[in-house]
This record gives structure tokens, C-alpha cells and sequence, in this order.
């Protein structure tokens, strides 16, 4: 199979030259997620995609979730960050400050869980997607905790996908929460594919539009939803810079496109918001699930996370 970026392979990607990195600019090394915003704009988003696509329905169900996080968010109770020293000890060991591997899930986050179901159970959903509903209403607060705890060390079992996708949607909510809540200076790199607040892997990446950051890449946390600056042309798995190629599907947005690297065979979408300011990192990366499909049967290894592509 081709992979020098000069010829279309099989399958139908084909491999772009990187983009001009483009002006000068001076970004911020990270950007703290605004829970009254990120879940709204969202939940547009997948409204916004779903008329006429191939997993229309899937969209849908997404945007009605969304929009119940979006909901949520302003009532649920305000989960608490770990002590100052906590936090500081992370700080001192380069690891993240609300580490996904590492924070207890409390009564925080099973009342969040709770009160998501709860706002779910009285929107007009699919009989598919009550059911499943009912069914996580139904388990012990225990279950739901063993549902998010899952979902961070993602071993959710093949044949209970849907209800971890509920679950995975309160654990949004709880890790977003926490992650408004940090000092945005006090953020520092852990790793290229790692999110600096909690330490999950990227949804996506985007080229942004931002003013002072125009052009530059930002991952955006498939957990959490914090944004941090990486070099645009480098692979987020080994940090290679070389062997890098870009990929679009045939007909399908060139603003959304497969950034593989030769040196490990790994991919991760790249979305260009600078030319369509309306992408977003999690909503596109569902919608674009035909990219994977074609990236995957030619070889290359998915290496980020989306809680909503779950069983795909």
C-alpha cells in the first residue's frame, strides 16, 4: 500500500501535502473548557450534520445526549478538585492534575450520572434508546460507578456499549466540571496525545482560527474537553515529525482530513476550523466515521478516543 503521500492508495484516502503552517502566531500553551458553552455547541453540531447522513439517526440520538449534558451542567453539583498539595505534587511530577487514571469517582459524579438519566428519560427518545435508558436507571449507584470507571480505563464490554455511552456522557460532564475549575497557568505538556488537566487521549485536532493562535493546532480532550497546543505537523503517538501524510476521502470536506504517521502506523483527524469555524472536534469526528473506515482497512491504527464511537 502506498504511503509516501504521493500516490492514492487503495481504499479511496488520499494522501494531501501538508498545508502552509501560515502566519506567525503566538498561542496559548492550553484553553480550559467553558461547561456553559462546549456541550450546547455541540449538541448543534450533530443537529446540524444529521439531516441526510448515513448514520442519521446515531446523530440525532447524539444531539438529544448533548443537549441533555448541556442541561445538566448547570445544575449538577460542582464536583471538588483534589487538596493544593494534590494538585502540586501532580505539578511536580509532570502528570496531570484530575488524572482520569487516578480520581476517585465520588457522590459528585453519581449524582451528575443520576440527574443526566433523569433529564434523558423525559426527552422523546428513539423505544431503542429509552429502553437503554430504563435499563441504566435501573442499576445500583455502585454499577453506574464500575459504568464510569470503564469508561476512563476504557474496558467497556463489547456487548453493553450503548449504556457505557451514557455513562461516558456523565463522565463529560464530571471531568469538564473539574477542568473549568483549574488554573490555566499552572497547565503543563504531559505528553503530544495527552490532554494536560486530566491526561485522556484527543478526540481530534484541529487547525484553529483563533486571533494570535490563527493556524496553529490544538487537540481538544475526548474527556474533558481542554484544548492544548501541539506542533502542527507532528504525530501525536511518537512524535515523529517525518513520514507525515494527509488523507481525505474522495468527494467527501477537505476541512476534515487523516493525519497518518509512517514511523507507527497511527492516525488522528485533523480539522481545519480556520476555514470552517463551525467543525467540532468531537460532533465532526462521529460524522467523518467513514474516514476510519477507510483508514483502518488500509492499514493505520486509530489513535484517539471518542466516547460516541464506541462499538465502531
Amino acid at each position: 500500500m502506498p504511503r509516501d503521500g504521493s500516490r492514492k492508495p487503495a481504499g479511496g484516502a488520499v494522501p494531501l501535502a501538508p498545508m502552509d503552517i501560515g502566519e506567525v502566531a503566538t498561542p496559548p500553551f492550553a484553553v480550559l473548557p467553558d461547561p456553559g458553552s462546549v456541550f450546547l455547541r455541540r449538541s448543534d453540531r450533530f443537529a446540524a450534520l444529521a439531516p441526510g447522513h448515513q448514520i442519521e439517526p446515531y446523530l440525532n440520538l447524539l444531539a438529544q445526549i448533548t443537549r441533555a449534558q448541556h442541561d445538566v451542567q448547570a445544575t449538577m453539583p460542582a464536583p471538588p478538585l483534589p487538596p493544593a498539595k494534590q494538585l502540586q505534587l501532580a505539578r511536580d511530577n509532570v502528570m496531570p492534575p484530575i488524572s482520569t487514571a487516578l480520581m476517585e469517582l465520588d457522590e459528585a459524579a453519581d449524582r451528575t450520572f443520576d440527574l443526566l438519566l433523569q433529564r434523558l428519560s423525559a426527552d422523546d427518545l428513539p423505544s431503542t434508546a429509552r429502553e437503554t435508558v430504563e435499563a441504566v436507571e435501573r442499576a445500583t449507584p455502585p454499577t453506574r460507578r464500575e459504568m464510569m470507571r470503564a469508561v476512563l480505563i476504557d474496558e467497556v464490554p463489547p456487548e453493553a456499549v450503548a449504556e457505557h455511552v451514557l455513562a461516558a456522557a456523565a463522565v463529560q460532564l464530571y471531568f469538564t466540571g473539574l477542568a473549568a475549575k483549574l488554573d490555566v497557568a499552572s497547565l503543563q505538556s504531559v505528553a503530544d496525545g495527552a490532554c494536560p488537566s486530566c491526561g485522556g487521549a484527543p478526540a481530534a485536532s484541529a487547525i484553529v482560527g483563533w486571533h494570535g493562535a490563527h493556524g496553529t493546532r490544538f487537540c481538544t480532550c475526548s474527556m474533558c474537553a481542554t484544548q492544548w497546543n501541539v506542533v502542527r505537523i507532528r504525530c501525536l503517538v511518537c512524535s515523529s515529525e517525518s513520514k507525515i501524510a494527509y488523507h481525505s476521502i474522495e468527494g467527501g470536506a477537505e476541512t476534515i482530513m487523516g493525519e497518518t504517521c509512517e514511523s507507527c502506523s497511527s492516525y488522528v483527524k485533523m480539522l481545519h476550523q480556520h476555514k470552517d469555524a463551525e467543525l467540532d472536534p468531537v460532533a465532526d469526528d462521529v460524522a467523518s466515521l467513514a474516514l476510519d473506515l477507510t483508514l483502518t482497512k488500509e492499514g493505520w491504527t486509530r489513535a484517539s478516543i471518542n466516547p460516541f464511537l464506541m462499538g465502531y
